[in-house]
């Protein structure tokens, strides 16, 4: 898999993205990870890692999505919501937007993954590019923070996560992740060396 750095960090810090100083630390690690981050919670996971389709539905895709993708206000996406979870411990929430062209032809085992994880097939498949990730947070002011901090059963005041866009056989489709505090305080882990 190729992929555009835009910094030495391959991080673009945007509008939509608070301070990347402001990051906590415990959770650097993941949102700078730059492999298959499926891949890397099944290292670290103590228990049984899953992945759980909260919705999959077309819909229009909120406005930075489209702007990201390139799409009129007017067009619909399959929007694809999941939790990736550690035993019983939601870690991930990740949403995941697939303009129609994206889905037509080559595209269409994207629209039929289930419970199987899209990162699996995206660093798998040799006909997969990646933009540099942009990282975010959201707050209890944002819209979005009630949608996540619900699938991630999260109290924090903020939520930090990433987005970066793939060009899946030349087809855009934008993947958004949002980490849950428990991946940076006190739950029980595997060392990834010991993984």
């Amino acid at each position: 898999m190729r992929k555009h750095r835009a910094n030495d960090l391959g991080v673009t810090v945007t509008r939509w993205s608070t301070h990347y100083a402001r990051v906590p630390a415990a959770l650097r690690p993941w949102l700078l990870h730059d492999a298959s981050l499926t891949a890397r919670l099944r290292r670290v996971c103590a228990g049984p890692l899953t992945v759980s389709v909260r919705s999959q539905r077309w819909q229009r895709p909120l406005r930075s999505e489209r702007l990201a993708l390139g799409l009129a206000e007017t067009e619909f996406a399959l929007v694809r919501q999941v939790v990736l979870s550690c035993g019983d411990r939601p870690w991930v929430f990740a949403r995941t937007v697939l303009p129609r062209q994206t889905v037509r032809g080559h595209g269409s085992c994207l629209a039929r993954l289930g419970n199987r994880p899209l990162g699996e097939l995206l660093f798998t498949h040799r006909d997969v590019v990646r933009d540099t990730p942009e990282i975010a947070c959201v707050t209890r002011r944002q819209d979005q923070y009630r949608q996540v901090a619900a699938a991630l059963l999260e109290s924090a005041a903020a939520i930090w996560g990433r987005r970066a866009r793939f060009y899946f056989a030349g087809q855009p489709l934008l993947v958004s992740e949002w980490f849950g505090t428990a991946l940076g305080v006190g739950v029980p882990v595997r060392s990834e060396a010991a993984a």
